[in-house]
């Protein structure tokens, strides 16, 4: 599925419905959101999306997540591939490109530093 054939929206409620904090703040979890989009409507409506379904709560500044424990595996769900990529975070070139598998697509390339931050491993 390319760039243009993914939904920002389910992938963004995807990475929300996986992170593994207790909590972040608002700032951080768009932080996270803006790897998949950095327009800031589409990045509102992927919390309100996230918080209608259930999938976070948001209160006093604060998103929580509610996955109990749904969290990205670096085996089965994170894909390593050689070649020529440019970080999705922070805009480094990377000659190994580290993609996360959602069911609503592909998220990345990220550096080996990046895809931890972005999965809140770090």
């Amino acid at each position: 599925m390319s760039d243009d054939e993914r939904d920002p929206v389910a992938l963004g409620v995807e990475l929300l419905a996986h992170l593994e904090h207790e909590s972040l703040s608002v700032a951080e979890a768009i932080d996270r959101i803006e790897t998949v989009t950095t327009n800031p409507a589409v990045q509102r409506e992927i919390l309100d999306t996230a918080a209608m379904r259930g999938v976070i709560d948001r209160e006093d500044g604060l998103v929580r997540p509610r996955s109990g424990g749904s969290y990205v595996s670096f085996e089965a769900d994170v894909v390593v591939r050689e070649g020529e990529f440019s970080c999705e975070r922070c805009g480094a070139s990377l000659s190994t490109g580290h993609f996360v598998q959602f069911d609503g697509g592909e998220l990345g390339p990220f550096g080996s530093t990046c895809i931890r931050n972005v999965l809140g491993r770090e």
